[in-house]
């Protein structure tokens, strides 16, 4: 069943919720987290909907894929020290929003194990 609708990005791509873009690509657009957990957080998300990385690899073209990840990149360039990506796939992993969503974080020392 797609959530594609009422899914929240979904929603902010369409310009139905504001949100802070902060690049665009034809297949992905980066916007800051309303909720940051460093100094640095953005989410990249693919424009079309999907649910997570793995429907995503099952689906994208490489134009998406290259799309995405090279927009992670150049978004985590903006923290010079270095900076992290995550993507949650499924409850345990903590995944509260349904499309695939990619973590830059960065501005801050990190820690690991992460989770």
């Amino acid at each position: 069943m797609s959530t594609e609708g009422t899914c929240i990005f979904c929603r902010i791509l369409r310009g139905e919720i504001p949100a802070q873009i902060l690049e665009r690509t034809e297949h992905a657009v980066a916007f800051a987290d309303v909720n940051p957990q460093a100094p640095d957080h953005a989410l990249v998300v693919p424009v079309r909907h999907v649910e997570n990385l793995g429907a995503f690899v099952d689906a994208a073209s490489a134009a998406e894929v290259h799309d995405l990840f090279a927009l992670a990149a150049k978004i985590g360039a903006r923290s010079p020290q270095g900076y992290r990506v995550v993507t949650n796939t499924g409850p345990h992993a903590t995944q509260s929003v349904f499309h695939l969503h990619l973590h830059v974080l960065g501005g801050r020392q990190m820690t690991w194990p992460p989770g």
